[in-house]
């Protein structure tokens, strides 16, 4: 890398110059001693402003990649977190205190659960980095993850360009708490705090098979193994540190482990999620090794498959044993994997890497962050929740010739995928009834039942649901369990069932009731506002300027890519469909006021300009963006993916 300093690019040539909108939003603020933050109080500073939300999974590695940043320029740029919601759920101000501590978000959070600032900042997409230079105007916009290296380039940039200017202010930031404290401006009230426990944010549970438990203890980023009663802690694996080792339990570390399986030879696999990669647990000594994963995120373009040490993984969050292997819920990139023990290989199995809710093929079905698997009592589904699309879905095998390997994957058409409870990303909500009516929000944990129905932890509607695949009814098991992330059939074979309530720290045991409760049916669509576009042609634009120092990647074909359909399909008269420009003229079918959800997917691949062996980046963004029809409405759709849209934002 060039050193910025050297030739700083004139910021007027370089940058447009839009003033930066104030933050405000009604939950107040977290992570800032009680103090009100506003962008005059920032001045002097590089500041970023990473707009997220606590459900998506691109917003959680957004917050892992900036972790360095902020270490290595602490003393010039500060990082704003903007918290806007998707799920009615992520809208409570105790939900967000509580995600500010699970992820171990240090930074200041403005809670903007109406996305005001988001409105004025014209953001579409989770997750959104939006660059702010010392004298208070917005110099970048990146939609998605994987932007950090251009921003860090920009930040020397920023930093040399001021230093003579006389326009930077280095020295420390707004004044911070403890990081295990959250002091809050709210204007909600706050949640009484749960009692303590042995657990923080505890994610998935493992039912043992001395009549114990083992849960991954996530924020914590150990694993404890408890006694029959669910609660006292016998034994802790790992030092509690952010970490990737191997070792003893008090010399292994994990990074928010979530998953856990056991696999034939009586040890217990661990979707490690941050680390980006699977540990193995002997039960008996308590040694932790890893089987698979680099320790590095998978990007596209990258491999699929192939020895499992040297493949690299993205957040696996739940891991189950089916058709003869382990099966991954790969949230990060929307695909399920497999790893084979035997021969110590892994592939993707199953998913595009598309966002969405698209059934058929294991090849081409879209997902929407995979996050709990559970196999059924005969071995012949492995059911699977998909967090974001709300939805209970599962993997069979599909109907193959006798002599075909009907246990290899999804690109020979040996599984198929469908779906018993969901409609796509943006319908959700509490409804009971039948399954093509029903709706769950955000759920993160299922539960094969003996019977042949599946418990579903419905994580953000604080419940415990139940599809009958007999029936094609779903029905409310319990409510009140706090965030529900995972349960298991009790140990000792009473037919319980124990549940990890994640926000109230603890393990729950709960009877199945003969009757299903009944709740008062309700279903939401996301809060954000529509887009008013005209009937007819609209011009989709997504905006790409290649960061400075790289360049666009043409060396194997075109190094764009854009995707688009809609929900209802029939929106769309003519456009969707797979091409290489990332602009592309549809035509929108229906009348005044008819609306629904444009599905975007763009990729742009570059590479750096300089050096031997030159780096190259892949940037990449799924939109989903809620339309009316209106014949006053626009007739272009800006959508940034990197750079600035030359309207600017919106006042």
């Amino acid at each position: 890398m060039n050193d910025p300093a050297a030739t700083p690019a004139p910021a007027a040539t370089r940058r447009p110059r839009v003033r930066a909108p104030e933050l405000s939003g009604a939950g107040g603020w977290l992570n800032t001693g009680g103090e009100r933050l506003d962008l005059a109080s920032l001045r002097g500073k590089c500041v970023i402003v990473d707009f997220w939300t606590f459900c998506c999974v691109n917003c959680l590695h957004v917050l892992d990649e900036l972790r360095e940043l902020e270490e290595r320029h602490k003393d010039t740029v500060v990082v704003v977190g903007v918290h806007s919601p998707k799920f009615v759920h992520e809208a409570e101000h105790a939900a967000v205190v509580d995600a500010v501590e699970r992820y171990g978000v240090e930074h200041p959070v403005l809670d903007d659960p109406d996305l005001a600032t988001w409105k004025q900042y014209a953001v579409r997409a989770w997750p959104t980095l939006v660059v702010i230079d010392p004298e208070g105007y917005v110099v970048a916009q990146h939609a998605g993850e994987g932007h950090v290296h251009a921003i860090e380039r920009l930040i020397g940039e920023l930093e040399a360009e001021h230093e003579a200017k006389g326009t930077l202010r280095r020295g420390e930031g707004p004044a911070l708490p403890s990081p295990d404290h959250h002091p809050s401006m709210s204007l909600a009230p706050l949640i009484p705090e749960p009692a303590a426990t042995d657990l923080r944010f505890p994610g998935k549970v493992l039912a043992l098979p001395d009549g114990g438990y083992l849960v991954s203890d996530t924020t914590r980023h150990q694993l404890v193994e408890l006694a029959a009663d669910g609660e006292s802690a016998l034994r802790r694996i790992g030092t509690g540190e952010r970490g990737m080792a191997d070792g003893a339990p008090d010399e292994a570390r994990f990074n928010e482990p979530q998953g856990l399986a056991p696999l034939p030879d009586g040890t217990v696999l661990v979707a490690d999620t941050v680390n980006h990669a699977l540990r193995r647990l002997d039960l008996t000594t308590g040694a932790v090794t890893t089987v698979a994963g680099t320790g590095a995120q998978w990007w596209q373009g990258a491999p699929t498959e192939g020895p499992a040490r040297e493949i690299a993984l993205s957040s696996p969050w739940d891991v189950a044993w089916f058709a003869d292997r382990a099966w991954i819920a790969m949230a990060g990139v929307h695909q399920l994997w497999t790893y084979d023990p035997e021969s110590g290989t892994v592939r993707a199995e199953a998913g595009t890497t598309n966002e969405g809710l698209v059934d058929g093929p294991a090849a081409e079905a879209w997902f929407a962050q995979p996050s709990g698997l559970a196999v059924a009592p005969d071995g012949a589904r492995l059911w699977f929740a998909d967090s974001e699309t709300s939805a209970l879905r599962w993997v069979e095998r599909a109907d193959v010739p006798d002599d075909a390997d009907a246990t290899r994957g999804g690109g020979e058409g040996r599984f198929v995928v469908r779906t018993a409870v969901g409609t796509g990303l943006f319908d959700f909500g509490h409804r009971d009834g039948p399954a093509d009516q029903a709706l769950m929000q955000h759920p993160l944990g299922v539960t094969a039942l003996p019977d042949g129905s599946v418990a579903v932890s419905d994580t953000y509607n604080h419940a415990l649901r139940r599809f009958d695949p007999a029936t094609g009814e779903v029905s409310t098991l319990a409510t009140d369990v706090r965030e529900p992330s995972d349960a298991v059939l009790a140990a000792d074979g009473s037919g319980d069932l124990v549940v990890v309530e994640s926000a109230r720290h603890r393990l729950t045991r709960l009877r199945l009731p003969e009757d299903a409760v009944r709740v008062a049916g309700v279903a939401h669509r996301t809060q954000r506002a529509a887009t008013d576009v005209a009937p007819g042609v609209l011009r989709l634009d997504v905006v790409f300027q290649a960061p400075a120092g790289q360049k666009l990647d043409n060396r194997y074909g075109p190094s764009t890519r854009l995707i688009v359909s809609a929900t209802p399909p029939e929106l769309l008269e003519q456009g969707d469909g797979q091409g290489t420009e990332l602009t592309r003229e549809v035509r929108l079918a229906g009348g005044e006021g008819t609306e629904g959800v444009l599905h975007i997917s763009a990729m742009a691949a570059s590479c750096d300009e300089e050096g031997e062996f030159p780096a190259c980046h892949v940037h990449q963004q799924d939109w989903g963006v809620p339309v009316r029809l209106d014949a006053d409405g626009a007739d272009r759709l800006p959508l940034v993916l990197a750079g600035m849209d030359e309207k600017g934002l919106a006042g």
